[in-house]
């Protein structure tokens, strides 16, 4: 199974960016798909990301910002990110929890780099 993140950049403050994460592999299901961040010096936080019931979760610092949305046809979620500020700044890293054939647990993308500019 792999996740492969792709829509960072550079962007100026007060614009927006569209991330892309794909999941593919051997995918039996999955139940959980979300995106997390992690700034230099600071711990990696959830941005946003759809829980195993379907619901979603959003970090307050995103909220009205941000929308993360899926293609389950397509084993994608996105996330649109507006209004960016110079705190957005990160490396964005998409996680799911996948079913195989003979295994469930969580994945990781390699990440991709958001870089806001004033």
């Amino acid at each position: 199974v792999q996740l492969v993140e792709s829509g960072g950049g550079l962007v100026q403050a007060g614009g927006s960016l569209r991330l892309s994460c794909a999941a593919s592999g051997s995918i039996v299901s999955i139940n959980a798909m979300g995106w997390y961040r992690q700034a230099p010096g600071k711990q990696r936080e959830l941005v946003a990301a759809f829980t195993r019931s379907g619901s979603t979760n959003y970090a307050d610092s995103v909220k009205g910002r941000c929308t993360i949305s899926r293609d389950n046809a397509k084993n994608t979620v996105y996330l649109q990110m507006n209004s960016l500020k110079l705190e957005d700044a990160a490396v964005y890293y998409c996680n799911a929890e996948i079913v195989t054939n003979r295994y469930r647990g969580l994945y990781w993308g390699e990440g991709t780099q958001v870089t806001v500019s004033s």
